[in-house]
């Protein structure tokens, strides 16, 4: 338990950070839509080439990578239909809630938890792969193609098709992921030169999205009625902190024949909550904000019940 409260303090420290510079007014008023482009842009796919460069794929490529994967996708798909049928949302706030639902907080918060808690921090490397190289691109995709209305032109003159299809494609985050797993492949290794300024910008993407969602605590009501999308919230929440943690026990279980510590494992880290980069993707394309940083925060509350009931039933 030492490391899930480690863990969380490190989280809280950083929001409240993030929420007192904001309510004294340091960063000036656009300081979060600022930072979060920043990350965006910048930090994390920095921080996608880097890691995946000097990842060991044999490692990634096991029973982890196909649980997180599989119940990610089974998780976010569901809220899409749910969303859909009972609450009636565009795509790009599907998109965000599914995200809210299935996308888990693996580096400042599920690499201490890995390692004090789970004694191991591999299983965190295969959640990695799958969220940075495969299901962030297919999330963004969706928000470049349907938040930032790519047919529409300067002016509303339509472009061409082909423009239109290459949208994605200029994303950084899925470029960096990319390039970061094409060197992993080959097997060539940068020189120290490339390498040292990626790792020292792709550090600050945790510390900065961190700072981001705090920033956006700031002058604003949390669950406010009439403004916060309450039902969208509590759907994503509830997805993400029961759904998920018994899909991936079932799948674990059942489908992959898991038992003892390597079964706790694989509940655990389908138990994180929510990531902070999803607030980011919310920001840069000003879509289901408040859903992001309320899911975020709803569910990073209740994960601290959630994974102290799992280590005294599971551990």
């Amino acid at each position: 338990m030492s490391g899930v409260v480690s863990g969380f303090t490190v989280i809280f420290l950083v929001v409240s950070l993030g929420y007192l510079l904001g309510r004294t007014g340091s960063l000036g008023e656009h300081a979060s839509s600022v930072l979060a482009r920043l990350v965006f842009f910048v930090c994390t796919p920095a921080l996608l080439i880097h890691s995946l460069a000097t990842s060991d794929l044999s490692v990634v490529f096991s029973a982890t990578l196909a649980i997180a994967s599989a119940s990610a996708l089974i998780v976010g798909a569901a809220y899409v239909v749910i969303a859909r049928l009972w609450l009636r949302r565009a795509v790009p706030e599907l998109v965000i809630g599914a995200l809210s639902s299935s996308y888990v907080n693996s580096v400042n918060l599920g690499l201490p938890i890995a390692i004090f808690v789970l004694d191991d921090a591999s299983f965190i490397a295969p959640l990695l792969l799958f969220q940075i190289v495969f299901y962030s691109p297919i999330a963004l995709t969706a928000l470049d193609l349907t938040a930032l209305d790519p047919v529409a032109g300067p002016g509303g003159k339509r472009t061409s098709t082909l423009k239109t299809a290459l949208v994605p494609l200029r994303n950084p985050i899925l470029i960096g992921g990319v390039i970061g797993l094409a060197v992993s492949l080959v097997g060539w290794t940068p020189p120290q030169s490339v390498m040292e300024p990626l790792n020292m910008l792709g550090q600050a993407s945790v510390p900065l999205a961190l700072l981001t969602f705090g920033l956006t605590l700031t002058g604003v009501a949390v669950f406010k009625k009439g403004q916060s999308p309450r039902r969208d919230i509590a759907l994503a929440s509830v997805m993400k902190m029961v759904a998920m943690p018994l899909v991936a026990f079932a799948l674990a279980k059942w489908a992959f024949g898991l038992t003892g510590h390597a079964l706790f494992a694989q509940v655990v880290i389908a138990a994180l909550p929510t990531a902070q980069n999803v607030l980011v993707y919310a920001t840069r394309y000003q879509r289901g904000e408040v859903l992001a940083r309320d899911s975020a925060l709803m569910t990073t509350l209740v994960s601290i019940p959630v994974i102290a009931l799992i280590a005294a039933t599971l551990a």
